[in-house]
């Protein structure tokens, strides 16, 4: 088995796939793969060479050599593909064998796609405001940064309504960590520095961003691909609030 490619940054977006990686080679021994770290701060990203593997321009992207150097962007895909050609005990979904296997699938894509729609959009544009209103430009937008916390804070509600009495998104009982969770928890980890303490996250939530923490490849996802990355100094200082606006 030949290495994948993986074409990644500290982000919330490309610490979900290196999880997913990191898991894997626990897991397969046959596992490998490669780092490409792609520097978002000087735009790798939009450089021509990386806009043939991702024409949308963003981290993070694989290519893998053993389905003919194929090429997979956006986030959700490249963990769906990575489970499907990788994860042959389907340690992070369900086998076919199981006779809840169609429930569960679909769940893990129910969980999927209301990040994609949902936690992601809302708390980026949370992370823009907030930025924007504390850093150099001082371009406080009081309705902008009230409307995506408040609704940020919402969605992290309806994660709680899900966690109040599981560990895991997904699955019987108090659930089985899945991809649905790697993809969750990548938003979800830089709630400090949206400008949402962990006094204010719900308890449930609370007790499923710790027990993610938990895992090893949690642990190591986060050094990749530069040893001291944002989403290092995250986990190292979980108690961190960036800067909130003064409204």
């Amino acid at each position: 088995m030949q290495p994948i490619k993986l074409y990644t940054w500290s982000t919330p977006n490309g610490f979900k796939v290196h999880t997913l990686c990191e898991e894997l080679k626990n897991d397969y021994p046959d596992f490998k793969y490669e780092v490409v770290p792609v520097d978002i701060g000087k735009n790798t990203q939009k450089e021509d060479w990386f806009l043939k593997i991702n024409p949308n321009g963003r981290i993070p992207a694989i290519v893998d050599p053993n389905q003919g150097d194929f090429a997979v962007f956006e986030t959700a895909a490249i963990l769906l593909w990575l489970e499907k050609y990788y994860d042959k005990d389907h340690k992070y979904s369900w086998p076919s064998t199981d006779t809840n296997a169609d429930k569960y699938r679909s769940e893990v894509l129910q969980w999927i796609f209301f990040v994609h729609g949902g936690v992601g959009p809302m708390q980026g544009q949370l992370n823009h405001f907030r930025m924007q209103a504390v850093g150099d430009s001082k371009n406080v937008v009081p309705y902008a940064y009230t409307r995506y916390l408040n609704e940020t804070k919402r969605l992290y509600d309806v994660l709680e309504l899900r966690l109040k009495d599981r560990d895991w998104l997904v699955g019987e009982g108090r659930g089985k960590y899945s991809i649905a969770d790697m993809n969750a928890f990548g938003w979800v980890a830089i709630h400090g520095f949206s400008g949402i303490p962990r006094s204010e996250l719900p308890p449930g939530v609370k007790r499923w961003v710790d027990n993610n923490w938990a895992r090893p490849a949690v642990k190591k996802a986060v050094q990749l691909p530069q040893q001291s990355g944002f989403m290092k100094n995250i986990m190292e200082d979980p108690e961190w609030v960036a800067d909130r606006p003064q409204l």
